[in-house]
């Protein structure tokens, strides 16, 4: 049987959404590819919007003007603020496939202390904890001089990836504690805190695809958020990824299969919680064994730009079959080859950074795909518009063999104040 071509509308302007573009217009079954907002790269694959990830309304106008089949949000403040439910409670736009969860499944990544609570009803193994909010302030900090260090900080709600301090005494993890909740340093994000225990290990991300009852397995990916070189310095949005990860070999994510994703899909369908979707689990290995550091509802960024271009199938038309419920039907592949990325960021970055530097280089690079994450278009000139500016991934037949393409091609590109890191997969 034929499967009608879709117009697909995919919200997000980083370089994960730009991965996304060149997966989704390389299926045979997209018809036409629209990005709100997009950037610079985008453009190579689709329309861009000029439209905010979050303006449900001027989605729903694009969705109907356009005759979006399929709605792809890459970020998750869409999926935190409800679009899924936006889509499917409004009788004009219920048939398009939303490929992400309801509002109540989004509660994964939005809510700490959901996440926590969750797993602690489906037995899935992560770092103790306790929550706290001004009601009960002075029990907190009771109990952080309880807490041998180091030991972990996190605002309940979304901080930008920036919620999250790892206190390496108890002075600096009471200056965290009153900051985050007194001085509402996150804003609302920050009203509840989930303090729990330091794990020591090392650290991976794994996706899968989810119909809500069946799963696919995406490839596992290692990310690197640090600013400096040696994993040194302050924490960013990341700097590069590889995929795979040597040291998540067949008997570790059968763990990770039995242990974490299975009590996920099946908790989370047990508690009739709708979730049409990727699932990203950031996962730890301590002493051999996987422990959960955090969900998120979303793809990650830049592990999207390795995950993806590892994945052989066919985008659109899994998706298709996450909507019919039909995802046990699919044979996922898996590129044998490995996947490097190289992030290119503004000088200054994660702190304050210019923007508007032309970019120029750009075509020289062969053998290498260029992923634009903080770009935009003035003239005829491509130029910088963010802290991270561009992801450079390249495959081969190792993680050395694969950053080495993207190395190579990293020192044919320039801009003003350009950095990168120079030690992607330095463990391995």
């Amino acid at each position: 049987m034929s499967v009608k071509m879709q117009n697909i509308l995919l919200l997000g302007a980083g370089g994960r959404e730009c991965t996304l573009a060149w997966k989704l217009k390389n299926s045979p079954l997209c018809a036409h590819l629209f990005i709100a907002p997009g950037n610079a790269g985008t453009s190579q694959y689709g329309t861009n919007l000029p439209i905010a990830v979050t303006d449900f309304n001027a989605i729903k106008e694009a969705c109907l003007s356009l005759n979006i089949d399929i709605l792809l949000p890459g970020p998750e403040d869409p999926l935190v603020a409800g679009i899924y439910d936006f889509i499917k409670n409004d009788p004009q736009l219920q048939h398009i496939v939303v490929a992400g969860p309801s509002k109540e499944g989004a509660q994964l990544e939005g809510s700490k202390a959901f996440s926590k609570r969750f797993m602690e009803r489906h037995n899935i193994p992560t770092a103790a904890y306790r929550e706290f909010t001004a009601d009960n302030y002075a029990e907190g900090e009771a109990y952080l001089k309880t807490c041998p260090t180091p030991i972990v900080l996190k605002a309940d709600g979304l901080a930008a990836g920036k919620g999250v301090v790892i206190a390496q005494t108890t002075t600096e993890a009471l200056d965290a504690f009153k900051a985050m909740i007194q001085d509402r340093q996150f804003g609302d994000a920050s009203s509840k805190v989930v303090i729990e225990q330091f794990l020591d290990g090392i650290e991976l991300s794994v996706f899968v695809l989810t119909d809500g009852t069946h799963y696919v397995l995406l490839p596992e990916a290692k990310d690197y958020k640090r600013i400096g070189e040696g994993d040194t310095g302050l924490n960013t949005g990341g700097m590069g990824a590889i995929s795979p990860v040597p040291f998540a070999d067949a008997a570790f994510m059968q763990q990770v299969k039995e242990r974490i994703i299975d009590p996920t899909v099946n908790g989370l369908r047990a508690e009739n919680i709708t979730y049409q979707g990727f699932i990203f689990f950031g996962l730890i290995k301590v002493n051999g064994e996987p422990y959960v550091i955090e969900y998120n509802c979303r793809m990650g960024d830049p592990e999207t730009e390795v995950v993806i271009p590892r994945l052989e199938n066919d985008l659109v038309a899994l998706l298709l079959l996450m909507h019919e419920g039909k995802l046990h039907e699919a044979t996922v592949t898996h590129s044998p080859q490995a996947a490097g990325a190289v992030m290119l960021v503004a000088g200054g970055y994660p702190g304050s950074y210019a923007k508007g530097s032309i970019m120029t280089g750009m075509k020289q690079v062969t053998d290498s795909m260029l992923f634009h994450a903080g770009t935009t278009t003035r003239g005829n000139d491509i130029v910088t518009n963010g802290g991270r500016v561009l992801a450079i991934t390249s495959l081969g037949a190792d993680i050395k063999a694969a950053l080495a393409k993207s190395y190579q091609n990293a020192s044919l590109i320039h801009y003003d104040g350009m950095y990168y890191r120079r030690d992607i997969g330095w463990e391995f």
